[in-house]
């Protein structure tokens, strides 16, 4: 099992505390993906899309779905409806925002939900989507068999999630960047010092690769891949129930 990091170290449970902190920086939260990211954020979300687009899901469930990036960027694959979860109130009334501007209103629909209790029938969905957010799960396995349930038999779960670089100088240059550049950067733009701090830890203590393709193993997934990209700052999961 992955330690239990939170944002604020108190005893509120994680789940509370990532509700909080992500309330605290919608509103710089995209120009906070950019510049924190160099913009390669945006190439990761288009090798998760080319990926998804191979299954032709009609519809998709984007989990923490945030300001709704992923699900905007997901329509690419052509899917008749799009539904973003997360838990983050302020988080999804930027993302409908964006959605209004877009008109995109009869294709993708924001709403509130607990990644760990789906409020949605079993076998619901052509695919399931996660992009950076399975870290912040409170319990990491009742996470996945959530997403596994909701998804059709032979259907993908497809996830994006940061990395550990194990080559040098890429490692060391990431563990300065993440530990010590990204908490004065987020402190200076959205007030919230901790909550870049936090994107450090929960990074450090993420299950990654085969760890975590162990997690989808035993929730039942049957083909399971990992896909490091620049230079394994992030990395594709992508499991098939």
């Amino acid at each position: 099992m992955s330690k239990t990091i939170t944002p604020y170290n108190t005893a509120e449970a994680k789940k509370k505390q990532v509700q909080t902190m992500f309330d605290n920086i919608a509103p710089k939260y995209d120009l906070l993906n950019r510049i924190l990211s160099f913009g390669i954020d945006v190439y990761w979300r288009n090798v998760a899309i080319k990926a998804l687009k191979k299954y032709d899901p009609k519809y998709i469930l984007d989990v923490a779905c945030g300001t709704g990036d992923f699900s905007i960027a997901a329509l690419k694959t052509n899917p008749e409806k799009i539904i973003g979860v997360d838990i983050s109130t302020e988080m999804l009334e930027a993302g409908k925002k964006k959605i209004a501007a877009k008109k995109l209103e009869n294709k993708i629909e924001l709403i509130k939900g607990d990644s760990e209790q789906l409020l949605f029938d079993d076998k619901s969905f052509d695919a399931v989507t996660v992009a950076f957010g399975v870290r912040n799960f409170e319990n990491l396995d009742i996470g996945i068999k959530e997403m596994y349930r909701v998804l059709k038999t032979n259907a993908p779960l497809i996830i994006l999630e940061f990395s550990k670089p194990k080559i040098f100088p890429v490692k060391q240059l990431f563990n300065f960047y993440f530990k010590a550049i990204c908490p004065i950067i987020g402190r200076l733009l959205s007030k919230d010092a901790r909550a870049y701090t936090y994107l450090y830890e929960s990074v450090s203590a993420f299950p990654e690769g085969e760890f975590f393709l162990q997690h989808l193993r035993d929730a039942g997934f049957k083909t399971t891949t990992c896909r490091r990209l620049t230079f394994g700052i992030c990395s594709m999961y992508i499991a098939i129930k």
